[in-house]
């Protein structure tokens, strides 16, 4: 290497392997990264040099290559050529190249490769007489034609018989005659498909050939994926130009895919296929069947191969996919990246490394995503299964996801019906015109609900939430007709009984039943790996429950710590409704028997209280301006009649009747641990003092604190720690505030994915923390850690965002409240934090 350092070119966007600088990912690109860190710690890797990223993005601004990349090119392929003994476009020995793209993001799939590029006659016939095998050149010049073909001069695919034209060649054949002929039908195909041809001269095919790649970061399909994985734009692709090694030379040569860990499952231990007499585009194009490569590789090769695969999977931290190809009995490394891999793998592997500690915790988490978890905890619909159905038309409509689940039961149209099937152990989906108070009991029984009229903040949502059900709403195509018994959806009518299935999260609702993935948890990894990051974090986790029986299940997902709602509760069990009721049947407060509030949070709070045992409980008071239950709680009527309700202690006998429900729920159940009632949308040090001075005196069973939504809150949140033990500060309600949109749209995918789509917003407020919203989470930090004696929390609803808890972990916060099924993804998140910082 170093007798060659005079040969080395003046370069700007080139570099070769051993040279480059393997961290240097976002201008060698992932490939490019992959393959200079193997050739530097000595694998077998065929030599090769890699085109920035910033050539790429050059080209992609102005249309044309950089001044001066073609002069790069061509010198370190003149240095490629040496080093290696070979000629590119010649004999005795000739130079083949492949020229892959290679992106800082892996994009698999979705972008261009050319194999075998540098054949003309001279060359061809070279290759043939250096491999004693005229049908081997023929084959790669009917591969490098049909790649060609397709990807600089835009031929259809299919446009070369390939099969018709490699079986007028055999091995004994004259090289140049049988040349002249393949090329020439090659040629005359390409021409009449698009009056083009590949060029005879090398160098002009590889000039083509990057340009090709270039063009390839801006197809529909890259394009696409980008979207859909939120990968920037203009990040640009390098390009890998390799020296060829050909795995369709001989019987005792191939192409594969080894992962150093299974990708479905996270089992240890190599896992892959090999195809013997292959390149590696037959194995990724499927029209042969490869081989388990434990079973395929000769032994030698095999043992090679395994333990390359565990010195770079220490190496990296990570399970890898590594491409490889063997010629002649001999291992070539062609590609190694971070393996793509199932949630249950991603789960057991992370589990794994932090078991074996053979990799750090920041890089074991990192790979783990919050959707991963959420897929392997929930069980749902098999995926493959899914996009079936919607291809064949399964879908009968689409509503409005009010609670997310995937379930399947049979039809029922009535509450009673749904409780006495429920009750008996039948999948059950109550599927009503609008549910009332009067539906509970059957709600209750039902895996999911289905309504025709109602929105997200309706009586059938705003219960169903409170219940954890599947639910799709305004689902306007239905009618129930409860005298025929049936379902009409359009022309469609679905008798009782018939099974359909409902998606709470896109609103969809299917006719039949769907298989469901079952959680791996139960395999020990997923609660393994949520333990270690929870320990890693320190943090108090609170988990949203509703009935008794939620308590465990909460408890179980880690959660330390549970809230509530009084609203929630007393919905569950229809007593909310006749508080509803009663206001607006009475025309005055005085009137308003209050005493029923207070027997009903005592008779629907005891069990749950019970079940806590000495675990903290917070509980949210009523909230009659809730943005989320503005229809079930007919905000407009009740606002209207008792303008008070619209503050919050503007009924401070309201709020007096819940503290002493609550007390006596607390002496009913035996409660050991704390419990405290917090007031939402308080603003004022005031109001603070006001709620404080309504707690009962005697012994501190009974805290009292607030849930800060506003930025008037933030502004006063000194003052109001001052006079308050608990306070929680809402973070969906003060991003939607700095935004000036409801709290609700936060919780739904539209109108704010086409907003962003549009690029009409530079934060999603729901996975974001905005700019303007950084430093009142920063106030409220410093100013609660000089209240030490009033406990800070965050309260986030909806889909945890990792990149929200990573900024408020970071600002000290180790309190945090979230919905039942997001307490998985909350601890991963917060250990991911933790190893962050730590």
């Amino acid at each position: 290497m170093n007798g060659c350092a005079d040969m080395k070119p003046h370069t700007r966007f080139t570099v070769t392997f051993e040279d480059a600088d393997p961290g240097d990912v976002g201008l060698l690109g992932g490939k490019g990264a992959g393959l200079a860190r193997m050739s530097q710690r000595g694998l077998r890797v065929p030599a090769g040099y890699v085109i920035s990223t910033e050539a790429c993005r050059h080209y992609l601004r102005t249309g044309a290559m950089p001044d001066g990349l073609a002069d790069e090119v061509f010198a370190q392929l003149d240095v490629m050529a040496k080093r290696s003994g070979k000629t590119f476009g010649g004999g005795p020995v000739p130079l083949l190249l492949s020229v892959r793209s290679g992106a800082p993001v892996s994009m698999p799939g979705m972008m261009d490769t050319i194999l075998n590029l540098g054949l003309d006659r001279d060359s061809a016939v070279a290759l043939a007489e250096a491999t004693g095998d005229t049908r081997f050149m023929a084959d790669l010049v009917v591969r490098f034609h049909a790649m060609y073909g397709e990807i600089v001069l835009g031929a259809f695919a299919d446009v070369l018989d390939t099969e018709d034209l490699l079986a007028t060649v055999s091995p004994s054949d004259d090289p140049g005659a049988a040349y002249d002929r393949v090329w020439t039908a090659c040629a005359r195909a390409l021409e009449e498909d698009g009056d083009q041809s590949v060029p005879q001269d090398p160098r002009e095919q590889l000039l083509g050939a990057v340009e090709a790649v270039f063009r390839s970061w801006n197809t529909r399909r890259a394009r696409t994926y980008r979207e859909f994985h939120g990968i920037p734009h203009d990040m640009g692709t390098a390009v890998v130009v390799q020296a060829m090694v050909f795995g369709n030379l001989s019987d005792d040569s191939g192409s594969g895919v080894v992962f150093t860990r299974d990708p479905a499952t996270g089992e240890p231990g190599i896992f892959g296929e090999y195809l013997a007499r292959s390149q590696g585009e037959d194995v990724v194009a499927g029209i042969r069947t490869p081989h388990p490569v434990r079973k395929a590789l000769p032994p030698a090769v095999l043992a090679e191969l395994e333990r390359a695969c565990a010195e770079l999977e220490r190496e990296h931290g990570d399970v890898l996919d590594i491409e490889y190809t063997v010629e002649r009995s001999t291992l070539y490394f062609l590609q190694v990246r971070s393996a793509k891999r199932t949630p249950e793998a991603a789960v057991r592997i992370a589990a794994d490394f932090l078991a074996e500690g053979t990799v750090a915790p920041a890089k074991a988490l990192a790979p783990v995503g919050l959707d991963q978890v959420r897929q392997v905890q929930r069980p749902g619909f098999d995926a493959a299964e899914l996009e079936r159905a919607r291809a064949e038309g399964r879908v009968l409509t689409t509503g409005i996801g009010a609670c997310p689940g995937q379930v399947s039961g049979v039809v029922v149209l009535d509450a009673d019906r749904a409780k006495e099937r429920g009750d008996a152990g039948e999948p059950v989906i109550l599927a009503r015109q609008v549910t009332s108070p009067a539906d509970l009991h059957g709600m209750i029984a039902a895996r999911g609900v289905l309504t025709a009229t109602g929105g997200s903040t309706s009586h059938a949502a705003v219960v169903a939430r409170a219940l954890g059900k599947a639910c799709v709403v305004g689902a306007a195509d239905i009618r129930v007709d409860t005298g025929s018994r049936t379902l009409v959806i359009g022309e469609r009518v679905l008798a009782e009984g018939e099974e359909i299935s409902l998606d709470g999260g896109s609103g969809e609702v299917f006719t039949g039943g769907f298989a469901t993935t079952a959680p791996a948890a139960a395999s020990g990894a997923l609660s393994s790996l949520l333990s270690a990051a929870r320990r890693a974090a320190g943090c108090a986790v609170f988990s949203r429950v509703t009935l008794p029986g939620d308590v465990e299940p909460a408890l179980a997902a880690g959660a330390g710590g549970l809230v509530t709602a009084v609203d929630d509760v007393l919905a569950t069990s229809g007593h909310l409704d006749a508080l509803v009721r009663e206001l607006l049947e009475r025309r005055d407060v005085g009137s308003v028997r209050l005493d029923f509030v207070a027997d009903a949070v005592a008779r629907e709070f005891t069990p749950l209280l019970a079940a806590a045992g000495d675990v903290e409980v917070g509980v949210r008071a009523i909230d009659f301006v809730a943005d989320d239950s503005r229809e079930h709680l007919q905000q407009t009527a009740l606002t209207t009649q008792y303008p008070q309700l619209a503050v919050p202690l503007g009924l401070p006998e309201l709020v007096e009747a819940q503290i002493e429900g609550l007390g006596r729920a607390i002496r009913d159940s035996g409660s050991r641990g704390r419990v405290h009632l917090a007031l939402r949308h308080v603003s004022d040090p005031a109001e603070a003092a006001a709620l404080r001075a309504l707690r009962p005196d005697g012994p501190a069973t009974l805290s009292v604190g607030a849930y800060l939504t506003s930025p008037r809150a933030v502004y006063n949140c000194a003052g109001i720690a001052a006079e308050s033990d608990v306070l929680w500060l809402e973070v969906r309600f003060l991003q939607a505030a700095m935004f000036g949109i409801a709290p609700r749209e936060l919780l739904t995918a539209q109108p704010l994915d086409g907003y962003m789509r549009r690029g009409m917003l530079g934060t999603d407020p729901r996975t974001g923390v905005d700019p303007s919203l950084d430093p009142l989470l920063a106030q409220v930090a410093a100013q609660a850690a000089d209240h030490p004696a009033c406990r800070l929390g965050m309260r986030l609803s909806g889909a945890v965002s990792e990149q929200v808890v990573a900024r408020l972990y970071e600002l000290g916060v180790r309190r945090f409240a979230v919905d039942a099924d997001e307490v998985g993804p909350l601890s991963l998140a917060l250990g991911k934090a933790a190893a962050k910082t730590g």
